[in-house]
């Protein structure tokens, strides 16, 4: 484990996903939601509204042993009248789930699909808002400085608006 070494968080939205998580060692992401940068060393899980009292945080990561590109159908054999069944999905496998001693937490909600972060930063991180790699350093520098004393400081990104709208 190394400081740069790439950590990808991705959304897992029911518990029976998370089952398969632990219980198959893969995890499934479809080709045309696929974000960047699939390379990571390691992945990071954000369990959605349907955990309960475990929602909107950050409990446990896995390493990547790699990843293929296969069908649904494949993945789910027993669900061959599936809507999705003959698209394109990424199987990544995992290594050993670890579970976190302390979650990484969303202070409010969000919605995250897929984030990019870095090791040194997952390991530092006590919220969502610790693990943004993107931004200028001065507002890092902005956020360090305030998280300091514990005011609860949000990151903000402008999002371009399509045209037309």
């Amino acid at each position: 484990m190394y400081p740069e070494d790439r950590v990808l968080v991705a959304y897992v939205p029911q518990p029976a996903d998370f089952e398969l998580i632990q219980q198959a060692g893969w995890y499934r992401i479809p080709q045309k939601h696929a974000p960047k940068g699939l390379h990571a060393e390691y992945f990071a899980f954000y369990f959605g509204r349907r955990f309960g009292a475990e929602k909107w945080a950050i409990h446990y990561y896995a390493p990547q042993l790699g990843h293929e590109l296969t069908t649904r159908l494949a993945l789910f054999p027993d669900q061959p009248d599936h809507p999705r069944a003959q698209e394109m999905y990424y199987k990544v496998q995992l290594g050993p789930l670890q579970k976190l001693q302390q979650p990484i937490v969303s202070l409010r909600w969000r919605r995250i699909t897929f984030l990019h972060t870095t090791w040194d930063r997952f390991l530092d991180a006590t919220e969502i808002n610790d693990l943004f790699v993107d931004g200028e350093p001065y507002v890092d520098r902005i956020y360090a400085t305030l998280k300091e004393p514990g005011i609860q400081a949000e990151r903000a990104y402008r999002v371009p608006r399509p045209s037309g709208e």
